[in-house]
């Protein structure tokens, strides 16, 4: 992969580039505000950028900001918020049309390096990589159909979020495969999404479970 980091913090930004080179990716660059993200991906053309939520001058939303800006202008990069906060200002924005290409994970919550590099790989191959923990704050609306979801459907609903495949939902959960299949039928069901041949039902799930509708 080609990637753009964004991070004030310079130990973190410069740790992360040299993890992600000796992993054989190539970090075109590796910036500290949001305005030199805009002139790096306008630059490099990378495959992802990855990029803080808080960055200078105010340390609010920037990040966020500069996301939703590279998601109109340049569609093609994926995005992924890597941050210690829960941020949800713009995110349904940047999520509107669709979730493909964007995760958002907590640094805090990031245990194994090689999970995620897969991550990225996800993202920058158009998948998305939600953390658990984010997507509670981003319920801020009515809950509507998904209220019908048991607890066990809103757990996988949480790992197809991140990008799993049902096969690496069946080992997270430590539960069969046709168990997952199972469960994924009746999240499609319950959230009233029928098979079609244009839609993908599985990023559609995961905007539902973010609208809250």
């Amino acid at each position: 992969m080609r990637v753009v980091i964004a991070d004030d913090a310079v130990i973190l930004r410069d740790g992360l580039a040299q993890l992600l080179e000796l992993r054989g990716h190539t970090v075109v660059a590796a910036v500290k505000d949001a305005e030199a993200l805009r002139h790096a991906v306008a630059e490099h053309g990378p495959d992802i950028a990855v990029i803080d939520v808080r960055m200078p001058p105010t340390h609010t939303d920037e990040g966020l900001r500069a996301a939703l800006q590279m998601r109109r202008d340049h569609p093609g990069v994926g995005i992924m918020l890597f941050s210690q906060y829960v941020e949800t200002r713009y995110v349904k924005d940047l999520v509107a049309e669709s979730a493909a290409g964007v995760g958002y994970l907590l640094k805090e919550r990031v245990a194994d390096l090689d999970d995620f590099v897969d991550a990225l790989r996800r993202v920058a191959g158009g998948g998305t990589a939600l953390d658990p923990e984010v997507l509670p704050h981003l319920l801020g609306g009515p809950r509507g159909t998904l209220d019908r979801l048991s607890p066990r459907e809103r757990e996988v609903l949480a790992l197809m979020a991140e990008g799993r495949t049902n096969d690496a939902i069946a080992r997270r959960l430590v539960v069969s495969g046709r168990a997952v299949e199972k469960h994924v039928a009746n999240i499609f069901t319950k959230l009233g999404l029928p098979p079609s041949g244009e839609d993908h039902r599985r990023v559609l799930a995961v905007l539902r479970y973010l609208e809250g509708t």
